[in-house]
Parts: C-alpha cells; structure tokens; sequence
C-alpha cells in the first residue's frame, strides 16, 4: 500500500490483525469471529467510525512485499497488515489513519519532526553507559591487583609491571566500598528497626542521583555519594597523566555495557552477572568510569523528563526517581539494585474547610534484586494513605516457596508500622515492565 504524499483520496483499507492468521478457506463463522475481534480491538483504542487518529509505528515485520505493523494508539498496541509498496516505513514514524467500519485507512505519513530527529542524534550518544555493578567489580580489582602500564600492540603485561592506584583515587574507592551495604547485613524482619532504616536512607542518598542537589546544601569535596567518588577518582587518575585535565577527559570514549547498548533506557535492566576481569590500564578504567559517570547521569535525565513531561493520555506520575543501587555480597562481590519510585497524585472528593479538595498521593516502588543464593526477586509495593499493597515475583520455585512462608512476618511488620495491608502475594516468574524508548518524550525541545 502506497501512502499518500498530502492529504489526498484514502488509500486501501488496513486490516486489524485480530491473532492467527486466517486462511482463505476460513468458515462464514470464522469470518464473523474475525469481524468481531476487529470491531472489539478498534473499540478498545476508543476509535469511533471514520474517526482519523495519529498513531506510531512501534514496529515493521516485512513478509514478501507486505508488512505487519504494529501501533502504538492511544496508549495501546495494535497490530495492523498493509500493502507498503515503495513507502519506506520504520519504528517511530507517525501516520494519520481513519477508522472504516472494522478496518483501518492510511490517510498519510508526517513528516519526521524535530524531535524525532534530536531522538535520533541523541540514541547515538546516550548507549556508552557502563553498568555500576561491572564497573565496579573493574575498580575492586585494580583496588587490589594495581593498574596495568598502557601497552604497545603485541605486548603483555607482567605482576610485576602493575602500579597502584594514586592515593586519591584509592582513598575515594575504599570509602565508597566501605559505605556499600552488605546483603548479611539486613534479616528478615530488620526493616522496623532504626538502624535498618538509617541505612536505606543512606544506600538511597548516596546512590549518585542526588549529587549535585547535596553539593548545593553541603559544598563539601569529601561528601560521600557514588558519582562523586567516581568524580573524585576521575581527578586522581588524570592528575597522574599530567597535561589539561579536563580536555584529555573529553576526549575519552566511555566503555558501554552491551545491555546498555540494547536499550540505553530500559528500567529495570535485565540483571548480568558482574564479572572481574584482568587488571586494566589507566586508559581503560577512565574509559570505565565515564560509562559509569554516564549511567549516573542518564538515570538523572530520564527521570527529570520522566517527570516533567508524564506520559500523554495515560495517568503520569507527578515524580518519577530511577536509580542503581550498588551493595556487596559477603564475599564482597559488587551486585546491583535497580529501583523505580513513582508518585501519582489525585484529587479527592471531600472538600476542606477552604472548600478546596485534598490532594491524595499514592507512590509505587519497583525494585529489582539479583541474591546470590534467592535468586532474581521483584518488588512492587503501593502505598496509598494508608493502604499498602505488594507483591514479590521470585523466578527460583524454592524462593517462592520461602517468600510465601515469611509473607505472615511482612504482613505483621506493615501492620506495626499503622498500615493497612489490602493485598499481598507471591508470585513465580518476573514482571512485565514497559519498554522503554527515546520516543517517550525523553527530548524537551523547548528547552
């Protein structure tokens, strides 16, 4: 199917997939089936009869000079066949269809605006990402192996040919991984405790994501947080290389991790064993750290876009943090934490005094944790004045098992706190989290 340039006569019907493919030698009842789904799909999407709407290809499956694409309507997927022809179509592009009875009508293809064009651009900067938990695996071994010299191609390094990390850059280190929470350090039931408590507080102040907002209450050079520590150690390492610190810095590539190059905005990320690995040079661990550097900074982005922007006709949370939170095994192997807090605020229906309706907050957290022994554990946790809801997604049958037995303790511990627990379960397997993508208004334009 062709798509016209400009706004002229409609174009062939788009067909909506309803599941399977039908045949040719489909029954009338079949067909009428067919009908029906189709009818029930366009009437989800709230697309009355020859209504035009602007939709999104999320995705282009070509199969021999016809093509199954898939939209993004209002919010909701879905999946259309149509004849291309020579119009070149890919994910992201926006089309204006109408809807005709049970079928779809291409009416044209908007051009590429200009925030798809600095989506673009920036897709190609924003995947040197270094993952937290590999990197600092990565820094724990040059902590206690030492720096390897900057060879010459063909040339190996030796044991002996390793220096030590400038005292700086060691000092920063040994006080970030010091300040690392310890999985042995927190029992079932510890999360009343005061202490427990403190130390969460600080795991998630000192995560990186609240850098600069610290500095600016207390503008202090040794103030412990993970993107100054990586910052402070930046310093170090090019201070031991002489010339003009900040240009040879810029000069650098950071090292990306390879799911951070899939999906450079994907959150939670699919968990990958961190690894140490042999002792890098000076160049690469800066390279190192500045994928780290740009991890931290990426989750501060999106989650200011995230916020500012929401997300079009669906409910958007007023707040929306995104942040890595790094802690140490017993074996003080580095592992990642990844977390999602969002807060969606309503109007209530009663009045005040000033017969102005109350604001009512419900905040959602997501996080996800790899244990060495439980295995992948999800938590999604409501919290609505005082109505708590939650649910854990355990992938081994053993953690399953385990969590649905300390599930009475939780229950009891929120219920000390005041709350009132509507909901709480069990769950084998993982959640399923959206995609996802630089086209979700990640690029203010207006700025």
């Amino acid at each position: 199917m062709k798509l016209p340039s400009g706004q002229q006569s409609p174009t062939p019907p788009v067909q909506v997939i309803p599941g399977p493919t039908q045949t040719n030698e489909a029954s009338q009842p079949r067909r009428e089936a067919v009908a029906l789904s189709a009818r029930q799909q366009l009437d989800q999407v709230q697309l009355a009869n020859r209504e035009t709407i602007l939709a999104r290809v999320a995705e282009v499956i070509n199969r021999q000079g016809s093509a199954e694409l898939l939209l993004d309507v209002r919010g909701k997927p879905l999946q259309v066949s149509a004849a291309i022809g020579a119009t070149e179509l890919t994910p992201g592009d926006w089309v204006k269809v109408m809807r005709a009875g049970n079928e779809l009508q291409l009416m044209g293809k908007l051009a590429a605006t200009p925030e798809a064009v600095i989506a673009r651009a920036l897709a190609q900067r924003m995947p040197w990402q270094q993952s937290l938990d590999s990197g600092l695996a990565k820094l724990m071994t040059a902590l206690n192996r030492g720096l390897a010299p900057e060879l010459t191609p063909g040339q190996l390094p030796t044991s002996r040919s390793l220096q030590p990390l400038p005292d700086a850059a060691r000092q920063a280190l040994e006080t970030l991984i010091a300040r690392l929470p310890a999985s042995n350090t927190l029992a079932p039931g510890a999360g009343t405790q005061s202490n427990s408590v403190q130390q969460i507080r600080q795991w998630v102040a000192e995560s990186g994501l609240f850098a600069e907002s610290r500095l600016t209450q207390t503008p202090s050079p040794a103030l412990p947080d993970l993107k100054l520590a990586i910052g402070r150690m930046i310093t170090s390492l090019l201070a031991e290389q002489g010339g003009n610190t900040a240009t040879s810095f810029n000069r650098l590539m950071p090292l990306a991790s390879p799911s951070l190059v899939q999906a450079p905005l994907q959150f939670p990320q699919a968990m990958v064993p961190a690894t140490s690995s042999e002792p890098t040079s000076v160049g690469q661990t800066l390279r190192m750290l500045a994928g780290m550097l740009n991890r931290i900074t990426v989750n501060q982005l999106h989650s200011q876009i995230l916020t500012a922007r929401g997300g079009g006709e669906t409910p958007a949370p007023a707040s929306t943090l995104l942040m890595d939170l790094p802690w140490v095994t017993p074996q003080n192997e580095p592992k990642l934490a990844q977390l999602r807090l969002e807060q969606y605020k309503e109007e209530s229906s009663a009045k005040g005094r000033n017969e102005n309706r109350a604001t009512i907050s419900e905040w959602r957290l997501n996080l996800a944790i790899d244990l060495e022994l439980a295995g992948a554990l999800n938590f999604e946790v409501s919290l609505r004045q005082q109505e708590v809801s939650a649910r854990v997604w355990a992938e081994k049958q053993e953690t399953l098992k385990q969590v649905n037995e300390e599930l009475p303790l939780l229950r009891r511990s929120l219920v000390e706190l005041g709350l009132e627990v509507t909901d709480l379960e069990c769950r084998r397997g993982s959640p399923s989290y959206p995609t996802t993508k630089l086209e979700h208004r990640l690029v203010d334009t207006r700025a």
